[in-house]
């Protein structure tokens, strides 16, 4: 079957092993100095572990791989001890994964193991910064406008459609275009999109996260890079690890279209300000 998994590139790896204590699931193991997917069996794909690898040498893909298997995880996790057993259960927790959560709950109940509290424990790893529930209400309040006060700005928007799994790679207005590649969740976050990313330039937007197949996009803007003249990209994405994911696809794209096109990369914080 095709699903989510984990994928390791062994030339940036650097084997510091920050990534294994993301992973509880013990998909991960550092082997002859380098960071190892161990099984496909073990890995749920959900990326916990791309925001803990400091050379950005892990990444998720859709590819054939064995069904995640919760049964035969719980093994590996039981044998961790309580501390292994409650990371992973709010792992599950913290990515909304709740037949896994509690297929892993039924199994500590057959075998009378005490399934820990859920409650936030500063000695656990805190789960993915991606599915964290944050409210930004409070930052609001000493700075809020009224509706009379808000001024209609301009669109800067060039082309339509802006998805990339929507987009012609044939499409005239590629050529001889500075694009403008971006996570879905950038242009809500940031006020200042339209004026300081947009003005002039084509767009494309995908999530790295939730779109499916992301093998597809990278075919799709290597056409469009090896199509067209490029003259520049620029990448905007959050600050969430797997965000990251809109790097590892436009690098894979570049590669695989044999192009070097000038590129800058920029990185938005979830309360909106440039990193």
């Amino acid at each position: 079957m095709k699903r989510q998994i984990i994928k390791i590139d062994e030339n940036k790896c650097n084997g510091c092993g920050k990534c294994i204590p993301g992973c509880p699931e013990g998909a991960l193991q550092i082997i002859d100095g380098k960071a190892r997917l161990v099984s496909d069996l073990f890995c749920d794909g959900l990326g916990a572990c791309i925001g803990t690898c400091p050379q950005g040498a892990i990444l998720v893909e859709e590819r054939e791989a064995e069904p995640y298997d919760e049964r035969k995880v719980m093994r590996n996790i039981i044998k961790g001890g309580k501390n292994v057993i409650k990371a992973h259960l709010k792992h599950l927790k913290d990515h909304n994964e709740t037949q896994y959560l509690k297929q892993a709950v039924d199994i500590l109940n057959e075998k009378g193991i005490d399934v820990p509290s859920m409650a936030e424990d500063k000695k656990i790893a805190g789960g993915c910064p991606g599915m964290k529930s944050i409210d930004l209400r409070q930052d609001k309040k000493a700075d809020s406008i009224t509706d009379q006060q808000v001024t209609e700005r301009k669109s800067e928007l060039n082309q339509w459609p802006i998805q990339l799994r929507l987009l012609n790679p044939n499409a005239p207005y590629f050529d001889n275009a500075d694009l403008l590649i971006t996570a879905d969740c950038v242009p809500f976050t940031y006020n200042n999109f339209h004026e300081k990313f947009l003005r002039n330039k084509i767009l494309i937007m995908f999530c790295p996260k939730l779109d499916d197949n992301l093998d597809n996009y990278v075919d799709k803007l290597a056409q469009i890079f090896s199509l067209h003249q490029i003259k520049s990209i620029t990448l905007v994405h959050m600050e969430v690890p797997c965000c990251s994911g809109v790097n590892n696809v436009v690098n894979k794209a570049l590669i695989q279209a044999d192009e070097k096109i000038e590129l800058k990369d920029f990185t938005i914080s979830l309360k909106g300000k440039i990193l």
